[in-house]
């Protein structure tokens, strides 16, 4: 699981206290904490990582300054995009914007289909989002994600952590029904999907 911390707008200074006060609790909760575009940040504070977007420093700037160990991922929005995440730079893409949602009114939604689009690249694990509902988590693991994003789904629901709940056992339910490599089924990969 991984908490993704975004302030547009917000100053440098603020960006540093928030990251601050959530590290701790972010290594209590074996929760992987991405400060989105700051490096100065995630290297000040030993963050395990930094989420960069298509204005971010290059991928390949961005992994000689973090360095090997520390977690990068790269968000895309179309399959051009998606070739930056082939040299292996990063370790993951955040695909989107999969569905409408109000907090990118202007994106233009691409369905399961511009996950499948990227995925043809080969490119690192993909991590569906945008206007993703409990409902819809089958079916974007079904085309190609390892995992989903979310913000209103949680955040904007009268109790943020039961919400949570409700994703996470979605998630659960889909990866037990996931067949393994060998035909077993659970997923089999160790890799947690949220």
């Amino acid at each position: 699981m991984a908490l993704h911390l975004r302030g547009p707008g917000l100053g440098g200074r603020r960006i540093f206290e928030l990251a601050e006060a959530l590290r701790d609790h972010g290594r209590e909760a074996r929760c992987l904490l991405l400060v989105n575009d700051r490096l100065d940040v995630a290297l000040s504070l030993d963050l395990p990582g930094v989420q960069l977007g298509q204005r971010s420093l290059p991928p390949g700037v961005a992994r000689e300054l973090l360095g090997p160990a520390r977690t990068i991922g790269l968000s895309v929005h179309s399959r051009m995009e998606g070739e930056g995440g082939r040299r292996g730079e990063v370790d993951f893409l955040l695909v989107g914007t999969l569905f409408s949602t109000p907090s990118h009114p202007e994106g233009r939604p691409g369905g399961v289909g511009r996950l499948k689009e990227v995925g043809e690249l080969d490119p690192p694990p993909m991590v569906g989002i945008g206007g993703i509902t409990p409902g819809r988590v089958k079916e974007v693991l079904e085309a190609g994600a390892l995992g989903v994003a979310v913000r209103g789904g949680v955040w904007e629901r009268p109790d943020p952590a039961a919400a949570a709940g409700v994703y996470l056992r979605e998630l659960a339910h889909c990866v037990a029904k996931t067949p393994a490599p060998g035909g077993n089924e659970g997923s089999g990969d160790g890799h947690d999907r949220s």
